[in-house]
């Protein structure tokens, strides 16, 4: 009965999850497309991008399924696992470990959206 229950309140939100991944690809790609300044060009895709990968890994936008993957990918696990990703990329960046620069402001960048998208996660998950 309650895997049924899952099913049901992730399908009900699945259609919203993929119209929200499909706005966050657009507007991260569209940054390579067109140039509307310098907090466009060096912050918006930093936005986007753990974003729109949360929503992927999670499954978010697809109708609800019970694997290896998704048990996995449960909602503080992704978050910590995309933290840990973008804060180590950024402690590269300040290493010098590779060609690039070290910016402060992407570490806001990063969760500024993606914080607010697992906070619903983390709602809808507790509603299943």
């Amino acid at each position: 009965m309650k895997q049924n229950r899952l099913k049901i309140i992730h399908d009900k939100y699945a259609p919203y999850w993929a119209i929200a991944l499909v706005v966050l690809v657009g507007t991260g790609l569209s940054t390579i497309w067109v140039d509307l300044g310098a907090f466009w060009k060096g912050y918006v895709l930093d936005m986007t991008g753990p974003a729109w990968n949360y929503i992927l890994f999670r499954g978010l936008f697809t109708s609800y399924t019970n694997n290896v993957w998704t048990r996995f990918f449960k909602p503080k696990r992704t978050l910590t696992l995309f933290l840990l990703v973008c804060f180590g990329i950024e402690t590269m960046q300040y290493l010098n470990i590779y060609d690039s620069t070290f910016d402060l402001w992407d570490l806001l960048a990063y969760v500024s959206i993606l914080i607010p998208l697992f906070f619903i996660d983390l709602k809808l998950n507790k509603t299943k």
